[in-house]
């Protein structure tokens, strides 16, 4: 096996785990909403906006082998992980409790989990967005065609 060869063999490994983090997460909130009854919030559903099409994209680009995938989940990544910030700033830090981006239904300052102090519905969504993040950018990396 050429050094090539064993290069491109990772970048598609690294997809691929991109596409599982994608599809845990998916499958995390239809959990979370559908079986628990946790009824998402504004800021929520911007979140979901944003990671439900990495799972067909990096899908696609995965059971293809074609990395060049990702030029459309980067962008989706990155702002679906600014979303998440935000959103946990609004849960954990006290000034942001004034700012109201959710102006209708469920208040996106409300914690429906709270594992150990810290892990909440917006962070775990943050950690799967920079996840994904990181591994397109390592699919970014030099000689990456």
């Amino acid at each position: 096996m050429n050094k090539v060869q064993s290069k491109s063999e990772k970048k598609v490994w690294v997809l691929y785990f991109a596409w599982l983090v994608s599809v845990v997460a998916t499958l995390g909130s239809l959990y979370f909403s559908e079986i628990r009854g946790f009824i998402p919030c504004d800021l929520c559903w911007f979140q979901r906006i944003f990671m439900y099409p990495l799972v067909v994209i990096l899908g696609i680009g995965t059971f293809q082998s074609d990395i060049s995938v990702k030029k459309f989940v980067l962008p989706l990544s990155i702002l679906g992980g600014f979303i998440s910030f935000f959103h946990y700033l609004e849960q954990k830090v006290p000034g942001f409790g004034g700012i109201k981006p959710c102006v209708s239904g469920v208040p996106c300052s409300s914690e429906y989990i709270n594992w150990l102090g810290f892990i909440t519905i917006p962070f775990l969504a943050l950690l799967a967005f920079t996840l994904i993040t990181i591994s397109m950018i390592f699919l970014f990396s030099k000689n990456s065609k």
